[in-house]
């Protein structure tokens, strides 16, 4: 559905992307951070970079004054404006956000814009964000398929129909999808899942998913993160046969 070179078209002017950079804001020797009143101003500014660097701000400031105007940034015509005001609703989530987030997700061309969506559609907790977030996962460009399945384990704090909608397609991305990271990230969307459901069917379809990841994906790290999975949910069916694997391997 999308171009994965699409990636390539703002990396003349993106240094980094703005996950790594609230990462860094969350260093110990982080800078003051700027004041929200002046950067709320600045986000109604006719110069498409104060809007950027406003809307940046807010990626790491929480206040709901900014969402109204984030909201009005998704579809600003500078791709960085958008990808920054994403990252700022997912800062900031909001109720009032999400339908504008899954319009936004569905028409832009730009995958930076697309996986800054993603990340704010799951750390808005709103059933509405399924969906679209199961779709992103099926058919959009790797980047967006590795953050949309880690969005879709945000579902855990929405409801237990919302966990049983979300696995299937989990479960599917674990086994056929051909990025490995993708892949990995699926095996831990699972076992987060796995944390907040009953032992049943779809519990135990999930844990076999697992099991199966781990035996048989031919990269090491998605084995590995698959057997984490399983141990952080502590399922003793699931630690008894890696177990068992792992001891055949050594025979």
């Amino acid at each position: 559905m999308y171009d994965e070179d699409e990636l390539t078209v703002l990396e003349a002017e993106i240094e980094l992307d703005p996950l790594d950079q609230m990462a860094e804001a969350d260093d110990p020797g982080e800078s003051v951070q700027p004041d929200p009143d002046a950067m709320l101003l600045l986000l109604e500014s006719p110069n498409h970079q104060q809007r950027m660097l406003a809307a940046r701000a807010f990626c790491e400031l929480e206040d709901a004054r900014a969402v109204p105007y984030l909201i009005g940034l998704l579809s600003d015509p500078c791709p960085l404006v958008r990808v920054s005001a994403a990252y700022g609703l997912g800062r900031n989530p909001s109720t009032m956000a999400v339908d504008p987030l899954i319009q936004q997700l569905q028409q832009d061309w730009n995958g930076y814009v697309r996986k800054g969506i993603v990340w704010a559609l799951g750390n808005c907790r709103d059933r509405r964000s399924l969906d679209p977030l199961i779709d992103a996962l099926k058919t959009d460009i790797s980047a967006v398929r590795l953050w949309a399945a880690s969005a879709l384990a945000q579902m855990a704090a929405v409801g237990y129909d919302v966990i049983i909608a979300a696995l299937p397609c989990l479960i599917e991305g674990l086994r056929r999808d051909p990025v490995a990271a993708v892949r990995s990230n699926c095996a831990w969307a699972i076992g987060q899942l796995c944390r907040e459901l009953p032992s049943n069917v779809v519990y135990a379809t999930a844990i076999d998913a697992l099991i199966e990841a781990f035996a048989e994906d031919p990269e090491l790290g998605v084995q590995e993160d698959a057997k984490t999975a399983v141990l952080k949910v502590g399922d003793t069916r699931g630690l008894q046969v890696i177990e068992e694997i792992e001891l055949e391997g050594l025979l």
